[in-house]
């Protein structure tokens, strides 16, 4: 359908707020977001099979992370936030010792950006970077350009991998 009314960008939210997000940053219509929720995976295999020029995941910061950590299914019974290696994004970041071991002892991913935000670190375009690195990995060879875009809960942009082709 979105390449039949010649759309050449579409997007794939985790949740309401996200897509809410996106589709206002991108300015999109309703027919150009796709219904992604937890399979990030599927929906990757499918543009590979069906390509569109531009395609952006949207998520909140715990489902992008578990992107970036290399899982295609974000559901929360298939994996968890690793929060080892989100503080070595951290680490990547310029975050400090002392930010690195408060993030290993968070109880979610938000607390862990808020520990990281409250640093002046950015950790959501290291954790955008990666993610956008392991969906490009799923599309790679076609002639799709991929961005990542993390959202807080209020729907606030905090993370962001902009659009590269996925066949450099």
């Amino acid at each position: 359908m979105v390449r039949a009314i010649g759309l050449t960008h579409v997007a794939g939210a985790t949740g309401r707020t996200s897509e809410a997000a996106v589709r206002q940053l991108h300015h999109l219509p309703e027919q150009a977001l796709i219904d992604m929720g937890d399979f990030v995976g599927g929906m990757l295999k499918y543009l590979r099979a069906h390509p569109v020029p531009q395609v952006t995941i949207a998520g909140g910061v715990a489902k992008m992370t578990k992107l970036a950590q290399g899982l295609l299914d974000l559901h929360s019974g298939r994996g968890s936030v690793d929060f080892v290696a989100l503080a070595e994004f951290a680490d990547r970041a310029g975050g400090a010792g002392a930010l690195h071991e408060k993030i290993l002892h968070a109880n979610t991913a938000a607390e862990a950006f808020g520990h990281a935000a409250q640093d002046g670190v950015s950790l959501g375009d290291v954790v955008a970077r990666a993610a956008w690195q392991n969906a490009q990995r799923v599309v790679e060879g076609k002639d799709i350009a991929v961005e990542v875009v993390l959202f807080d809960r209020e729907g606030r942009a905090v993370g962001h991998a902009p659009f590269a082709a996925a066949h450099r």
